[in-house]
């Protein structure tokens, strides 16, 4: 029992009570054998008391089964023997038990809204297949099996997960079919150096191994830990770190996981309440003799007979011999106990007459009578007990007993009646009740996420994922929220039921939230906290933070609320366990249950019966009862009133914890007794019995009854490394609460200024010094540099100053309490500085130091007049307060475990308190108490501050207390002349002692001039260097080496190479991480970026101040660059051979450029400042070769080496090599200034100091620095020289860079200098353009060098496909990720939206720059897409037959457009540019066509198949078809200029080419590209010729598409404000307000037949368009032509040109027609005329795929020819050309039949046919009429549209084996896509 049962549940309440193994009993013949006990026991009674009636074995095994007795006229007989009333029967309520009085009864009618059960109940319909057996035969959940979404699982029981919980190592279906058949188990993968990893493979942050939590779940974290939490007392630790009480150790029970406290015991000693179990194991006295094994080895239940009397039924009679028999066996005038005590007088039995008779008077008895051997017998009717006297009846009130009634129960006589709680409705048992509203959800919290299951389904979804540690859980129904708490985090949080919109509530002085629980009717927040033994409340967002209860406790752990009634209940597993109740105002405690209690963990409270079942993690909903099992990891289920029915809900969870039902009738609706208005209170209204109570956040004083302060006027401040707490004064309870403050790692040092309510702290594991409002707002850091073990703090609060010791340091600083003007006061002889306090008043500040001397000391404010005033009897001089009142100097000294004081001057030294004192820590003074922090204590005391008498303990159980203060607002004024204009200084005005009273100093580095009060402008002669993620300055101008960060207000990730120009004060940097080079003022103001593109790991940097020139090193990209200081007219200087380039150094005057490469082959090499003139310097005994200087005085190169750990030194041109100095660990930053060099070291993460002659009279200069790379001195005093290049640039137009012998001029990166040698062009003429989804980049085919220039548009996510406008010089191009097509400038600006809308994945885009339109392929939409280059006059062209169309291509000059696509049936096609005449040109031995270009010169079309991995070729209609290159990786796109091609490849990451001619030659132009995209080239002979459209938009109003021999206007898909024509020249007058609809404008004074629909073209020969005007004035209407009518003006009327045009085109069309069917009459040749037109509706102006309108009609002889029939004839070795002619007959035939045979008979031969291409094609019009067609002209025509036609393939390819026709069906798709890959 015990322990067991409360891990596993609930105590007793659900137990089993079986044995593993039941022994046989046996008794002889003429007795009965009753069943085994719970015991074990055998039990035998004579044979005639079975089937007496009696309950002679106490468990009725003797009636089980039997037929009693008849049962009286008024009753019924069950077919179990029982009597019930016989109005009972068929009611429809189970009453025998065995439902044998609801059997033959007649059908009963059910309602309209009632569902039939099979058993004749009648239930609601609602609760038809909701998992809930309510019939009782479970006849209403015979339902069919729920389907699963796309996005779930199947699991092998019917149930659904979501699908990405399949094959996730977590068993998550019921029956575990989610993880059957599953890949092999992938490790887990290993954790960052900042995680731990769990024994199952979680990984947690590092900080929380060993830090006494069970983060991993399974206290893994908490093992082999050398250092654990320290336990409280009467506690013992496990091995494992979990804490246990101690009087479990060694009592032979293992109580730790890890069963440590089992281990090295002695026998074990039980106390007097325990009992000693055989194996030496304790148990609880009570547990002995009470029928239950607890001992596992049932010695706790033997030699049970003589420890009392034991129990029998309650309806047996105890004989004197403890012999249990049958109630009725008393007074029967036998001797059935043996010991005739059931017949002695005692029991009042009357003398038997022998004259007895049931038919006499009814035997005596009251109701039912009966004879047994000879005697009366009274028995009751059901619903009736017999009474003492054996005659009269009397009536049972079942009301009283629990399990009658699920809730509500009403006693009548001789019977009851059940009712339910508003919200729920009495099931058809009439009994038990049913909630209505949603099915119930149980909710519980897995540790690791939070789930929700469907208990009578077992359907199981998640709601929330990525958790730490949930432990706890509630929630808000009405408001629909979440509530958990997570004791890894220490955060309490909340989220939306759907999972959305996480915040935290509570995020500080948590230590483990194990209870939580939510007041829906007055919206507040309970929650416990073991480790602050604390019960507390909140409103729901966490504010007014009350401790509701904190006296008495120990481990609060579950926690439940009763609204209605305004209770709190608790459970206690402390050494006392119990459940406690209150008010909850926390009014009224009073313990509930304290006895059989072990580690009561769960709470939850039956609001409708009104229960508070036994605790554990559980929840009641209805009869059921649920629990969470650690042990077996599972939920659990049972009846709520006898613990039957268990079934397990789920299993194989995680860590399953707390649990809730969510159903809207678990959070009934109460009075709110607050109102509306918060019962007028000001914070806190909680309920307290049926009225309130007004309450304030802890530390609040309550001004009246229903108002708290606003604020706190004093209040105790301390520090307890993780957080910063107070205990308010204000107040008596004196409770500490935390102060909301974030990512407080390791407090220290306190202090505070009342003036703006600030607190400050310093962190000594984040090295920063921060501040706070006292209510936590605000928090700043004010100091987070150059800061080691800030230990002590002290506040100016006269002159604003912040005062600090470093013992890292070894410094005491100031600064102004923002943290500005930082200065270094004292630096010299200083040996771990601790405690520091200020005394304005005298202008003296005192700190303690307790390093080798330990010595309290005192100096100015100023650091002037240093002394030391306390030298002996020191050990660890801890904290220090002064008392201004009696000017004395309190401390406390850890070591010699006293607190003392002395004078301000040391004199008159005291010991305060000499005892009790383990270690103090903290020490303040306030009013007349002095108040300490004690680590060993873990305490807050006080004593007097005069006498250290009248000690109190104020806090205890405190772990990792630090300083402490009394925060309050009487500090004393003091009048300093800093307060008048900052004493006249310049920058930090300090106090000082008398007579002076302050003096001025200035910030680090920087000097004070003469006047003593005004400081230089900033450092001369200073170190600068890069530490990663910052960038800071050591100043050479003062005595002492302090670093300083250079104020930048950005994120640095990884800075590495830095840079200095002296002229202008800027420093340069790079970071390798952000890819980018920037620059800022030294002092940290106006950053900027100025080279964001193009860069990957920039190693060193070089800043030519003299030229105004920055010059760097890429060891990514293997390139040498140098641009102007603005980033501007960036160049390539070196790209070939160079293998990992880093430090580079400048000699200006001489005019070359010095750098480093430590790639396979390590040199030093020398060239020109414009990359000429190339030489190796030193190329042997390198290693890695980092930092790099020029001495110019001396004329030497020094170079540091990392691998050889050595600085070297050589001549200029590498000779008389020499080391300087060695070893060095790992030098990286080598500069040089005067005599000394400077370096840094990543090993000892110092900077160093030698000589630069000798390497001698090494220092060190800084340490403790990590992450140190570059390093530059500087001395802005020295003249920078000459500049070459002159005032005048050189002459040069872009780039002059010195050179030995003078100067060349140069040109940016891909351009070309002119041949006057100085000019250059704006731009490259021929370059490549290509896209690289977050940038689109150039590559100039002018120059050799292939160097790739970033074109800096801005906001680019995913670019796919690229196009580019000469005419306006604009760069098209597509984001997939925003969805969106846009253009830009090549210099990246006028960036625009040009479709911003109704695009999904636009993957090819084309320009065409004649008729000013742009093309594009959407593979979402499966559509082609044509608009004006603005966006303007978008329209649908093709949009059916597409499957995944890709890259797009046009031909303005011939009119045509060419794209690919690469679905099901991949092919490649061409139609018009207004998407006519569609054609196939390939659509065999295809795989994936992703690319494609056009050589406009050859008339050849070019793509890349990704899939068959080649580059082909064909014509223009897709003959001539040639392999060009049959091996490549995975081409995506492709262009071609030239006798080149150039293509992109995912594969090899890079941009290639090769001879179009001959596909050799093959070369890589530029390698290590991610994400390659599209290509394009740019060049002046690519975009060339004209067409019709190309003149004045062709006389179009918006669309102009020109085709092969002619061209046609169109109209847009959505109209716009202009009215459309699709007559060249004709532009219709705007719409009329009113009468007219604006999508279908219709002229006046026009006749119908001179209007066209919109899908009506107008062919216009290119001969018709003479016009010349803009694009503009022809939208405008503004241009006409010298043969055309022009609309008049509104108003006007037509003009007569147009009307005479009119009436000749009518003229036209009559002729035409007439002449046709002149024609056809004559030419027929089909002998029956009716032979009518197969029309295709023209679809390339309409969005909907468009329907084939065939004329079905008679068909004729021919027709019966070639539409062959598979019985027509034993040949079936049909030719290829044979079949193409039946297909293309076929499709006239309007026979379904004759259609299906040609399908049977193309498939017959493994052809693949695709009746959509031919029936649905945008382009095919064909005229076919017995008139006008011959048998001959007939078959000529089929076989040129063959072509036409992509259903009709010779042969499948292997990739297409198989296919079957696209008939509309879906196609099962291969998994080997190109997206899949």
């Amino acid at each position: 029992m015990r322990r067991q049962w409360g891990a596993l549940l609930f105590g007793a309440l659900l137990c089993a009570h079986g044995l593993a193994s039941s022994p046989e009993c046996a008794c002889g013949r003429s007795h009965f054998t009753c069943a085994v006990s719970a015991l074990g026991e055998c039990t035998c009674i004579p044979a005639q008391w079975q089937c007496d009636g009696d309950n002679d074995c106490g468990d009725h095994s003797d009636e089980d089964g039997c037929m009693l007795p008849t049962c009286s006229p008024l009753d019924f007989h069950c077919d179990n023997g029982k009597c019930i009333r016989r109005s009972w029967v068929c009611d429809g309520d189970n009453d025998c038990e065995d439902d044998s009085d609801e059997q033959d009864c007649p059908p009963r009618e059910c309602e309209e809204d009632e569902f039939p059960c099979q058993n004749g109940y009648c239930i609601r319909s609602l609760w038809h297949c909701d998992g809930d057996n309510d019939c009782g035969d479970n006849s209403d959940e015979q339902c069919d099996m729920r389907k699963c979404s796309d996005k779930e699982f199947r699991c092998s029981d019917g149930s659904c997960i979501a699908e990405h919980w399949y094959c996730d190592g977590d068993t998550d279906c019921k029956d575990g079919s989610d993880e059957e058949s599953c890949p092999s188990a992938v490790p887990a993968p290993p954790c960052n150096l900042e995680e731990f990893q769990c024994a199952y493979g979680r990984c947690i942050l590092d900080i929380y191994h060993c830090d006494g939590d069970d983060d991993c779940g399974d206290w893994s974290d908490e093992s082999d830990c050398s250092s654990h939490q320290p336990c409280r007392s009467g506690e013992f630790m496990c091995d494992s770190g979990l804490c246990i009480n101690a009087g479990w150790r060694c009592d032979g029970d293992a109580d730790c996981d890890d069963q440590s406290d089992e281990r090295n015991c002695t026998t074990s000693m039980c106390t007097v309440e325990q009992f000693r179990c055989r194996s030496g194991r304790c148990i609880r006295l009570s547990w002995r003799c009470d029928g239950e094994d607890d001992c596992a080895d049932n010695s706790d239940e033997e030699n049970c007979e003589n420890t009392g009397s034991p129990q029998c039924a309650s309806d047996q009679f105890l004989c004197w011999n403890g012999r249990c028999i049958g109630q009725r066996k008393l007074c029967n005038g036998v001797n059935d106990c043996g010991d005739n005590s059931d017949e002695s007088p005692q029991q009042n039995c009357r003398p038997r007459t022998g004259e007895e008779n049931c038919n006499v008077n009814n035997g005596g008895c009251a109701q039912k009578c009966q004879m047994v051997r000879g005697a009366v017998q009274c028995t009751c009717h059901t619903g009736y007990r017999l009474t003492e006297d054996g005659h009269t009846c009397q009536d049972v009130n079942e009301c009283a007993e629990e399990g009658y009634c699920s809730q509500g129960c009403t006693n009548s006589e001789g019977a009851f009646q059940c009712w339910c709680e508003t919200g729920y409705e009495l099931r058809p048992d009439r009994r038990s009740c049913k909630a209505l509203g949603p099915e119930p959800v149980l909710l519980f919290a897995n540790r690791i996420d939070i789930r929700q299951v469907l208990p009578h389904r077992s359907e199981y979804t998640l709601l929330l994922n990525n958790l730490e540690n949930a432990i706890a859980l509630d929630f808000h129904h009405r408001r629909e929220l979440v509530f958990w708490s997570d004791v890894t985090l220490d955060r309490i949080l909340r989220a939306n039921l759907n999972g959305s919109n996480v915040e935290e509530v509570v995020s500080t002085g948590l230590e483990s939230p194990g209870g939580l629980a939510v007041d829906w009717v007055h919206d507040k927040l309970y929650w416990t906290d073991s480790g602050t033994s604390r019960i507390e409340v909140a409103n729901l967002d966490g504010a007014h933070r009350k401790v509701l209860l904190w006296q008495n406790l120990e481990k609060p752990r579950a926690i439940a609320l009763h609204p209605m009634e305004g209770t709190i209940y608790w459970t206690d597993w402390g050494n006392t366990p119990r459940i406690e109740a209150s008010s909850m105002d926390g009014s009224g405690r009073r313990i509930i249950a304290d006895t059989h209690l072990f580690w009561p963990n769960g709470l939850t409270i039956d609001y409708a019966g009104r229960r508070l079942p036994h605790p554990f993690a559980i929840t009641v909903f209805e009869d059921s009862l649920y629990w969470t099992d650690w042990h077996t990891k599972s939920i659990n289920s049972a009846n709520k009133f006898t613990g039957k029915n268990q079934e397990i809900i789920r299993n194989k969870l995680h860590f399953p914890m707390d649990i809730h039902t969510l159903h809207p009738q678990r959070q009934p609706s109460g009075k709110n007794r607050c109102g509306d208005n918060n019962g007028g209170c000001t914070h806190l209204c909680l309920p307290s019995g049926q009225n309130y109570t007004c309450a304030c956040p802890t530390g609040f004083r309550k001004i009246s009854s229903h108002t708290c302060a606003q604020s706190l006027d004093k209040f105790l401040l301390f520090a307890r490394r993780m957080d910063i707490r107070r205990i308010s004064f204000d107040t008596e309870d004196l409770s500490d609460d935390v102060i909301p403050l974030a990512d407080v790692r390791s407090a220290v040092a306190l202090d505070w200024d009342s003036r703006d309510d600030h607190v400050y702290w310093t962190d000594v594991s984040t090295d920063t010094i921060s501040r706070a409002k006292w209510d936590g707002t605000g928090q700043e850091v004010v100091v987070d540099t150059s800061l080691e073990s800030p230990a002590g703090l002290a506040i100016d609060w006269v002159t604003n100053k912040l005062y600090w010791t470093d013992a890292g340091t070894d410094r005491i600083e100031v600064a102004n309490t923002d943290g500005s003007m930082r200065t270094v006061l004292i630096w010299e002889n200083l040996d771990r500085p601790r405690d520091i306090v200020v005394e304005p008043m005298g202008g003296y500040m005192y700190w303690t130091d307790w390093g080798a001397s330990p010595k309290i000391e005192r100096a100015g404010m100023d650091a002037s007049g240093r002394q030391v005033i306390i030298s002996s009897n020191l050990t660890w001089p801890n904290g220090l307060a002064i008392d201004y009142g009696s000017q004395r100097l309190y401390w406390a000294d850890a070591g010699m475990k006293t607190i003392e004081f002395a004078g301000l001057d040391g004199s008159k030294r005291k010991v305060l308190i000499g005892s009790q004192l383990p270690h103090p820590f903290g020490l303040t003074l306030y009013g007349e108490r002095i108040y300490w922090t004690d680590w060993q204590t873990k305490s807050i005391q006080s004593a007097d501050r005069l006498t250290g008498l009248d000690r109190e303990t104020l806090q205890e159980n405190l772990e990792n207390l630090m300083d402490i203060h009394v925060f309050h607002r009487r500090r004393p004024p003091v009048s300093t002349p800093c307060a008048m204009e900052n004493g006249g200084c310049s920058h930090l005005c300090l106090r000082s002692p008398n007579p002076s009273g302050f003096s001025c100093t200035c910030p680090t580095g920087i000097n004070l001039l003469s006047d003593g009060k005004t400081c230089s402008p900033g450092m001369n002669s200073f170190l600068i260097f890069a530490r990663r993620i910052d960038i800071r300055m050591v100043s050479l101008d003062i005595p002492y080496f302090a670093d300083v960060v250079v104020p930048i207000n950005i994120t640095m990730k990884n800075t590495i190479a830095i840079g200095v120009d002296p002229q202008e004060g800027k420093v340069y940097w790079s970071d390798s991480t952000l890819h980018r080079i920037s620059r800022a003022n030294l002092d940290g103001s106006q950053h900027e970026n100025i080279i964001t593109t193009g860069l990957q790991t920039t190693d060193g940097l070089a800043v030519d101040a003299i030229g105004r020139k920055l010059y760097w090193t890429d060891t990514g990209t293997n390139r040498i660059e140098v641009g102007n200081l603005d980033g501007s007219m960036r160049k390539v200087l070196v790209w070939q051979n160079l293998d990992s380039p880093r430090a580079i150094v400048l000699y200006h005057e001489m005019g070359f450029m010095y750098w480093t490469d430590w790639g396979e082959n390590a040199k030093l090499e020398r060239s020109g400042m414009d990359g000429s003139d190339r030489a190796v310097l030193i190329n042997n005994n390198l290693g890695w070769p980092n930092g790099l200087t020029v001495d110019k005085a001396s004329s030497q190169l020094l170079w540091a080496d990392a691998h050889t750990e050595r600085i070297e030194a050589a001549d200029l041109n590498g000779a008389n090599r020499h080391t300087l100095v060695s070893p060095v660990q790992h030098p990286y930053g080598l500069t040089l200034l005067d005599s000394y060099i400077y370096w840094t070291d990543w090993q000892t993460r110092s900077i160093h100091r030698a000589d630069k002659g000798t390497g001698s009279n090494v220092i060190l200069v800084r340490s403790n620095l990590p992450g140190l790379m570059d390093i530059q001195a500087v001395d802005r005093a020295q003249p920078l020289g000459f500049n070459k290049c002159g005032s005048r640039n050189g002459g040069c137009s872009h780039l002059c860079l010195p050179l030995p012998s003078g100067f060349s001029c140069a040109c940016p990166t891909g351009i070309q200098l002119k041949g006057d040698g100085k000019t250059c062009d704006p731009s490259p003429e021929t370059y490549l353009l290509f896209s690289s989804r977050g940038s689109i980049r150039r590559i100039s085919l002018d120059t050799s060098d292939h160097t790739d220039v970033h074109v800096p548009v801005p906001e680019l996510n995913n670019v796919i496909s690229l196009d580019y406008d000469s005419v306006d010089g604009k760069v098209y191009y597509t984001d997939v990720f925003l969805d969106v097509i846009r253009r830009a400038d090549l210099n990246g600006s006028n960036m625009e939206t040009v479709i911003g809308r109704g695009l999904k994945t636009t993957d090819g885009l084309a320009v065409d720059w004649v008729a000013r339109n742009l093309y594009w392929t959407d593979t979402g939409r499966n559509t082609i897409e044509a608009s004006r280059l603005d966006g303007s006059c978008r329209k649908v062209l093709i949009n059916n037959s597409l499957d995944e169309p890709r890259a797009i291509a046009v031909f303005p000059r011939k009119g045509y457009l060419f794209w690919t696509d690469w679905g099901h049936i991949a092919k490649i096609e061409r139609a018009n540019l207004d998407g006519s005449e569609r054609k196939v040109l390939i659509n065999t031995d295809l795989g994936w066509p992703n690319g494609l270009t056009l050589d406009y010169d050859t008339r050849r079309i070019y793509w890349v198949d990704a899939h068959l991995d080649r580059i082909e070729s064909a014509d223009l209609n897709g003959k001539l078809r040639q392999v060009l290159v049959s091996h490549v990786s995975h081409p995506f796109a492709l262009t071609q200029q030239d006798r080149w091609i150039y293509w992109t490849d995912w594969q090899t990451k890079s941009i290639q080419r090769v001879d179009k001619y001959s596909g050799r030659n093959k070369e890589t132009v530029l390698a290590n590209v991610e994400g390659l995209m599209d290509i394009i080239v740019v060049s002046p002979q690519r975009q060339t010729g004209t067409n019709a459209c190309g003149v004045n938009n062709g006389g179009c109003t918006h669309l102009c598409f020109a085709r092969a021999s002619d061209f046609v206007c169109a109209c847009p898909d959505e109209p716009d404000s202009w009215p459309c024509s699709l007559v060249p020249g004709l532009v219709p007058p705007a719409p009329r307000a009113t009468g007219m609809s604006e999508k279908s404008p219709v002229l006046p004074n026009t006749s119908p037949t001179t209007l066209h629909s919109s899908t009506t073209r107008t062919r216009t020969s290119l001969e018709e368009v003479e016009g010349r005007c803009s694009e503009r004035d022809a939208r405008l209407g503004l241009c006409a032509r010298s043969n055309e009518a022009v609309p008049a003006a509104p108003g006007e009327g037509l003009h007569i040109s147009y009307a005479i045009g009119g009436l000749l085109s009518i003229l036209l069309i009559l002729v035409v027609i007439a002449a046709l069917m002149l024609y056809r009459h004559k030419k027929s040749k089909f002998t029956d005329p009716g032979m009518g037109n197969l029309t295709y509706s023209n679809p390339s102006y309409r969005t909907s795929t468009q329907e084939v309108k065939i004329e079905a009609i008679p068909k004729p002889a021919m027709y019966n020819q070639l539409c062959y029939k598979k019985e027509g004839g034993p040949d079936h070795n049909y030719t290829k050309e044979k079949i193409k002619i039946v297909e293309g007959i076929c499709l006239l035939s309007g026979n379904d039949a004759e259609w299906d045979d040609l399908k049977q008979l193309r498939s017959s031969r493994g052809g693949l046919l695709r009746d959509h291409v031919c029936m649905k094609t945008d382009t095919v019009s064909i005229q076919a009429s017995s008139g006008s067609l011959d048998d001959t002209e007939t078959e000529q025509l089929l076989q040129e549209e063959q072509s036409e036609c992509s259903s009709v393939h010779t042969a499948a390819t292997p990739e297409r084996r198989g296919s079957l026709p696209d008939t509309g069906w879906k196609h099962e798709r291969k998994l080997s896509s190109e997206s899949q890959v």
